[in-house]
């Protein structure tokens, strides 16, 4: 379960994402409502990419003692709106911002990132490379919700994840783990409005790549092939400590 989006703790399907200034985010780029709803965003992208429903989130925020409540009432409005309520939680005092979110949820069938056969076709679930674009813009974009489109693709995926780390990042993590090439036709690859190519390296779309026999009408990008490593895309994305 470590190297899967989420872990199965005895029928519960768990995830946990921490956000820190400086690292994960500027509060010049974004708005305190922005900042909640992404905080969310990103934990319940783990549990679409593990098929799953959402049961809850515990989020506990550290915050410099300046923060005013106006702006932490914000903060849960933020994440309130993704839908999934807030079941509990911790608050205390820190030199700089950190939010971090447990998510909880269910899921019938988790596909994780092992299955991947040659043959397979590789899906996303929308189109790439916007939250490069933004940060070009100094701004960030809300991840996007994908949890029924994670749930109709875990009844039949081989593997599946959420694009986090950049394209070729994240294909290469599908690869490894199944033991195959990702062949990625980058001329299918959908780029959202004012993406270029580059920005596919940037990671945080939090779209979803899956490997598949039975694409349900989701867009192929590629196919799985006997081999290793990824084909197609550049390479680059987000490692966490370089």
């Amino acid at each position: 379960a470590i190297e899967n989006d989420a872990a199965q703790v005895e029928g519960l399907v768990v995830t946990q994402d921490a956000l820190v200034e400086g690292v994960h985010f500027r509060l010049d780029w974004i708005s305190w409502r922005d900042l909640g709803w992404r905080a969310a965003a990103v934990n319940l992208s783990d549990l679409a990419a593990s098929g799953a429903e959402p049961a809850g989130l515990i989020v506990s925020l550290a915050a410099p003692g300046e923060t005013s409540v106006d702006e932490v009432l914000e903060l849960y409005e933020g994440i309130a709106e993704t839908g999934v309520p807030v079941l509990g939680g911790d608050t205390t005092r820190s030199d700089q911002l950190l939010l971090s979110v447990t998510a909880l949820g269910r899921s019938e069938r988790v596909p994780g990132r092992s299955g991947a056969r040659p043959g397979d076709l590789l899906v996303v679930s929308g189109p790439l490379g916007a939250a490069g674009a933004a940060f070009r813009n100094a701004r960030y974009l809300r991840p996007p919700l994908r949890l029924e489109e994670g749930r109709r693709l875990a009844r039949v995926a081989s593997a599946m994840l959420d694009l986090s780390d950049g394209l070729a990042q994240d294909a290469g993590h599908i690869a490894a783990r199944s033991g195959v090439r990702c062949a990625i036709d980058l001329d299918l690859v959908p780029l959202a409005d004012g993406a270029t190519v580059e920005d596919l390296g940037f990671g945080e779309d939090y779209e979803l790549l899956a490997a598949t026999p039975d694409p349900l009408g989701f867009t192929v990008i590629g196919r799985c092939e006997e081999g290793f490593g990824v084909d197609g895309v550049p390479t680059g994305g987000w490692e966490h400590f370089r």
